[in-house]
């Protein structure tokens, strides 16, 4: 009996495109405690708005009852959720903010 051996190879296909993280949003909810000026100012400080902007998405935030402020990639928009929030509970504000899958 002859002596055979079958090798076999594996191919393997490698993927090496990368693909963008999916973006969140970052959503202010209008409340009647939390001050029109913390607002501007959390969205100055945490979000790098000036204070133009920060006053524009706050009175669109007053007058709509909620306003995206940022898009960003999911661990970015919780880290500023955080912190927002923080501080907010700091200042003894009930302020509400949601993260929410961008589509």
């Amino acid at each position: 009996m002859p002596n055979t051996h079958t090798i076999e190879k594996t191919q393997i296909a490698i993927n090496t495109s990368i693909a963008e993280p999916p973006m969140y949003k970052v959503i202010y909810v209008n409340d009647d405690v939390t001050s029109f000026d913390f607002v501007i100012t959390s969205l100055i400080e945490i979000f790098d708005y000036d204070v133009d902007g920060a006053a524009d998405i706050a009175e669109r935030v007053h007058d709509v009852g909620q306003c995206v402020v940022a898009i960003l990639p999911y661990e970015l928009a919780e880290q500023k959720t955080i912190e927002v929030l923080t501080l907010a509970r700091l200042h003894g504000y009930p302020l509400v903010v949601k993260v929410d899958l961008h589509t």
